[in-house]
């Protein structure tokens, strides 16, 4: 029962296993946008108490990472493989990172979305050297909270200095 819920939580609710024939999604990217879709739909339906306080939200995301970067190893020693595709549960806190800098506006929250999913696909630096650098489920998770980060970032440069000329 143990790996069954590593596995349902690490995969994103199972979504990670949808073949990209169904999804549309190309390979490389199919199981992290699968992810990240779920990210998006969890935070935009999540109770108002949640999303309508940055604080709580980040204290929330605070909490889930150690307990993700369980889940993540774990899911890496269930699957026998290091960053298992499967495994989404990165790409969830990743985008959830992403959100905290932007307001919880629909237009900020596609474009840190947008921006997220380019630079979890691409990894520049210092994103690729998380991976690197950490083992088990902190590599896992850290190189997708760095491009969060990164992600957050820019779209909160965008909506200060972008979306105000349109």
């Amino acid at each position: 029962m143990r790996d069954f819920l590593i596995k349902f939580f690490a995969s994103g609710f199972f979504v990670s296993y949808i073949p990209a024939k169904i999804t549309g999604f190309k390979k490389f990217t199919g199981s992290g946008m699968a992810g990240t879709i779920v990210a998006f739909l969890i935070f935009y339906f999540l109770p108002a108490a949640f999303t309508h306080s940055k604080l709580i939200f980040g204290v929330f995301v605070a909490i889930s990472f150690p307990l993700s970067v369980w889940i993540a190893g774990r899911a890496e020693e269930i699957f026998q493989k290091k960053d298992d595709p499967r495994i989404v549960i990165d790409e969830i806190l990743g985008y959830w990172t992403a959100v905290l800098f932007v307001p919880f506006a629909l237009p900020e929250l596609l474009t840190a979305f947008v921006l997220f999913r380019i630079l979890d696909t691409l990894k520049p630096w210092p994103i690729h050297s998380m991976e690197i650098k950490f083992r088990g489920g902190m590599g896992v998770m850290l190189d997708d909270i760095v491009g969060g980060a990164e992600a957050g970032l820019l779209a909160l440069l965008a909506s200060k200095f972008i979306f105000p000329l349109f």
